[in-house]
This record gives structure tokens, sequence and C-alpha cells, in this order.
């Protein structure tokens, strides 16, 4: 008798089973890798036995990915990203991903680059962006480096540095790691 489920519960298995085809593993291929036989597996992906977590946790890692990933939900909120306006410093920004590790955002900026080097950022990593449209002024020490739409820039942040749009409005598409993202974004910790 097959069990009944959710949606995530039914979301879970496809992707249980997506995963498995994509790497070309059979069902026997699988069991070998998460310590399970291939009949529970079989069960597990047709919804006709219940996923433990100790099993869904061996078999994210027998699939090459994690928990969050097989468990996370599939409403429109990671498919549609809609822009933050932040008016006093001129940034519009659409956070493209976002994990612990790095965010990829895309950001209009509107206000130019400080002139006085006492509003200059510091932070452990590496920035990069590439220009879309307009002209970034970024600044970086004592120096101060047009980067025009098309090209790229990539950074230590340990150098005081900080970035904005110079003769008018630009776009850029940033990734910055952790530090850089909660510098230049303002994301909560």
């Amino acid at each position: 008798m097959k069990q009944e489920s959710g949606d995530l519960d039914t979301l879970v298995r496809k992707r249980i089973r997506g995963l498995r085809v994509a790497m070309g593993l059979s069902l026997d291929d699988l069991a070998v890798r998460c310590f399970l036989s291939p009949s529970t597996l079989s069960r597990i992906e047709t919804g006709h036995r219940r996923i433990g977590l100790d099993q869904l946790t061996a078999i994210a890692r027998a699939l090459d990915t994690t928990l969050d990933q097989l468990v996370e939900s599939a409403d429109d909120s990671d498919v549609v990203i809609r822009p933050r306006h932040d008016a006093a410093r001129g940034i519009t920004r659409w956070t493209l991903k976002h994990d612990p590790a790095v965010t990829v955002a895309q950001i209009r900026l509107t206000r130019p680059a400080p002139t006085g080097t006492d509003r200059l950022k510091v932070h452990p990593g590496q920035d990069w962006f590439t220009v879309l449209s307009g002209t970034v002024e970024l600044v970086l020490g004592d120096r101060r480096i047009m980067v025009e739409a098309g090209q790229a820039a990539e950074f230590s942040t340990m150098i005081p540095h900080a970035f904005g749009a110079h003769g008018g409005p630009a776009e850029i598409l940033a990734i910055l790691d952790h530090e850089g993202g909660r510098t230049h974004l303002r994301l909560p910790d």
C-alpha cells in the first residue's frame, strides 16, 4: 500500500530519483553507496515506504548533495527575485543566489563613490563584479579606477575600498563572500 504523502514528501522522492538517474546510478549502485537495499530505495522513491531521517541523510550523502537541498521547499520565493531598494545608499539589489559562502547580486548604483577615505570599508576576502551598464568608480585605497560596461574587477577586500556610479546610474553583477555581502549589501547575520 502506498504511503499518503504531502507535497514536500513527494518532491523529496522525485529529487532522489532524479538525482540518481542524472548521476547514471541504478538502484543497486545507489544502494551500495548509502548502505540500503535496492528494494528499500525503490519503495522510498515510489512512496511505498516512509523515509527515516537516517536514511535520508545517507541518501543525500550518496547523491553528493545536502539534506537541506533535498528537503528545501519548491515555492516561488526561490524563483522570482524581487528588488530591494535602499534610497539612502543609492542601491537597488536583486540577490540572485545567497548561501553561507557566497552571494551573487545584481546591484543598481545611483550614488557616486565616496570621496573621503574614512568611508572606505575593509573586510576579509575577495570581491568580484562585472559592469552590466554605465561606469563604476572603484576606490582602492588612494587609487580611483573606472570600470566600464563589459569590464570586470576583482580585488582583495583587505584593501580599503568602495564603489559607486560614475556619470549616471550603473548596474553590476557582483559575487561577494559572506563578509562582502554583509558590508556592501548590509545583509543580516
